[in-house]
C-alpha cells in the first residue's frame, strides 16, 4: 500500500528510510512545542492551550503535505512569525491577540486564494535560477547557525553581536560532544547517522544534567481558551492590512526559500528547476495557516528543518507523514520529547547545513552578473536571520545589477514586478 501510494522504489527509497526521516526531521522540530507556548503567551495567550494547538497545527498541515503534496516536508507554526504576532502586533501596537489572530486568518484565506491561482508558483517560477540555487546554500549557513545558537556554542555580544559560547561546559559541550559522535558516524556512512546522534546525544545529557525527563504520559491539556477566538470588527482598519501583508510577505518567501533549497539538495527539482507538486506544497501551507488561526496559533509554514530529514534520505509524503504521527504522539508523550535539548539537535543541523551548501558548486564563478546576488543572497540569510530577507534581497541585488549593466535579456516582467514589490515593502512597512 505504501508503495503505491508514494511510489517509493520510484523515488529511490525505502520504508524504513523514509520512517528514519520523519522521526529525524520530527526532533529537530520538535522544539516548537515548547518555544511557540512560550512565544505566544506573552502576548497573553493561555500557554497549556498553545502546545496542544502548536501541536494540532502542525499535524494539520504536515498532513497535507503528506498526503496531497506527497513530499518530505514538515509544518509547524514558523519562528520569527510567532515573535511577530507577539512581540510586534500585540505588545508594540498594542492590539489584543484576537486581533493578530484574525490576521493570521485572513492571511490564510488569501493564501488559499493566490494558490488556488497559481500566483505563488509564479513568484516561484520568477526567481533567477542563481539565485534559486543560492537559496539552499543560504538555508545551510542560516539552519547551522540556528544550531550553534541551540547548543550556546554561538552566543549574543553586545560589542562584537555574536561571539563563542563557554565550550567546555554545559550545553555547550554537550553540542561539541554531540557533533563528534555525529560526524563520525557520517563518516562511517552509519544508516541513520542524524537520528542516531540524537539520541546518543540527548542520553550523554542526561548524566551531565541537561537533558532531564520529567515523567513519561501526559494527557494533552483543553485548547478551548484560545479556540476560534476573532475580532473580525477590525478587518477593514489600515492596521489590519499592515500586519496581514507583513504575515503575507515573511511567509511567502519563508515557504518558497524552504521548498526550493530543501528541494534543490535533494535533487528534487524537475529539468526546468521546477518543485514538483509547488501548488499543492504552497496549498498545504495555506490551509496549515489558516487551520492553525481557527486553532489559535501563529502562520504554520514549512520548516527549514525538514532538510534533516531529506539529508536521511527522505523523498517522499511518507516521510511527512511519520513526522506527523510522532507530534501526534507528542501530544499525550511530551514529558519525553520535551526532554530533548536543544544541544542534542544541534550536531544534526550544524551537519545538514553542510549537505545544504552542495548546489553552490552549480554557481558560475566566472559571471560576476550571477554570482554577486547570489552570494548577497547566502550570506543575508543568517546574517538576516530571515530566509525570506535572503531572497529579498539577492533578487533585488539581481535586478538592480543586471538593469544597470545592460543584461536586460536577462530580465524578465515579474522579476521587475517582484523588484518594485521589495522596494516599496522596504519603504512602506
Amino acid at each position: 500500500m505504501l508503495e503505491k501510494f508514494f511510489k517509493l522504489k520510484e523515488n529511490g527509497t525505502t520504508p524504513r528510510t523514509e520512517v528514519i526521516a520523519g522521526i529525524t526531521t520530527f526532533l529537530t522540530m520538535a522544539y516548537i512545542l515548547a518555544v511557540n507556548p512560550n512565544i505566544l503567551s506573552a502576548a497573553g495567550m493561555n500557554a497549556n492551550a498553545l502546545f496542544t494547538t502548536t501541536a494540532i497545527a502542525a499535524i494539520v498541515g504536515t498532513l497535507v503535505m503528506a498526503l496531497w503534496a506527497k513530499l518530505p516536508f514538515a509544518l509547524a507554526p514558523g519562528m520569527g512569525l510567532n515573535a511577530f504576532f507577539a512581540f510586534s502586533v500585540v505588545l508594540g501596537m498594542g492590539h489584543t491577540w484576537q486581533f493578530a489572530l484574525t490576521a493570521v486568518l485572513i492571511e490564510g484565506v488569501i493564501f488559499i486564494l493566490l494558490t488556488a491561482f497559481n500566483v505563488r508558483e509564479a513568484i516561484a517560477n520568477s526567481i533567477p535560477k542563481s539565485v534559486r540555487t543560492a537559496i539552499s546554500a543560504g538555508i545551510g549557513l542560516f539552519i547551522a547557525f540556528i544550531g550553534l545558537q541551540n547548543a550556546g556554542i554561538i552566543v549574543k555580544h553586545d560589542a562584537t553581536l555574536v561571539t563563542l559560547g563557554n565550550i567546555t561546559s554545559g550545553t555547550a559541550l554537550l553540542g561539541i560532544i554531540g557533533l563528534i559522535i555525529t560526524s563520525v558516524l557520517v563518516v562511517k556512512k552509519v544508516k541513520g547517522d542524524l537520528l542516531i546522534g540524537i539520541i546518543l546525544t540527548a542520553l550523554i545529557g542526561i548524566p551531565m544534567g541537561i537533558t532531564q525527563i520529567n515523567g513519561f504520559v501526559s494527557v494533552p491539556p483543553s485548547i478551548e481558551p484560545i479556540f476560534f477566538k476573532f475580532e473580525f470588527n477590525q478587518i477593514f482598519t489600515f492596521d489590519m492590512l499592515i500586519v496581514v501583508f507583513t504575515f503575507l510577505f515573511v511567509d511567502i518567501f519563508d515557504t518558497l526559500g524552504t521548498l526550493v533549497g530543501v528541494s534543490t539538495k535533494a535533487g528534487m527539482l524537475d529539468k526546468d528547476g521546477k518543485i514538483p507538486n509547488a501548488k499543492k506544497a504552497f496549498m498545504a501551507d495555506a490551509i496549515g495557516t489558516t487551520t492553525g488561526a481557527m486553532l489559535g496559533t501563529s502562520t504554520v509554514t514549512t520548516y527549514v528543518e525538514s532538510a534533516a530529514g531529506v539529508s536521511e534520505g527522505g523523498r517522499t509524503g511518507m516521510t511527512a507523514l511519520i513526522t506527523a504521527l510522532c507530534f501526534a504522539a507528542a501530544l499525550f508523550f511530551s514529558p519525553v520529547f520535551l526532554a530533548i535539548p536543544g544541544a542534542a539537535t544541534a550536531p544534526a543541523l550544524i551537519l545538514v547545513g553542510l549537505y545544504m551548501l552542495e548546489p553552490i558548486k552549480e554557481l558560475d564563478f566566472n559571471d560576476f552578473s550571477e554570482t554577486i546576488p547570489a552570494f548577497i543572497c547566502i550570506i543575508a540569510m543568517p546574517l538576516a536571520y530571515s530566509i525570506a530577507e535572503g531572497i529579498t534581497l539577492g533578487v533585488l541585488s539581481y535586478v538592480v545589477i543586471n538593469l544597470i549593466a545592460g543584461n536586460f535579456k536577462k530580465l524578465s516582467i515579474g522579476m521587475y514586478i517582484l523588484a518594485v514589490l521589495f522596494i516599496l515593502k522596504y519603504i512602506f512597512i
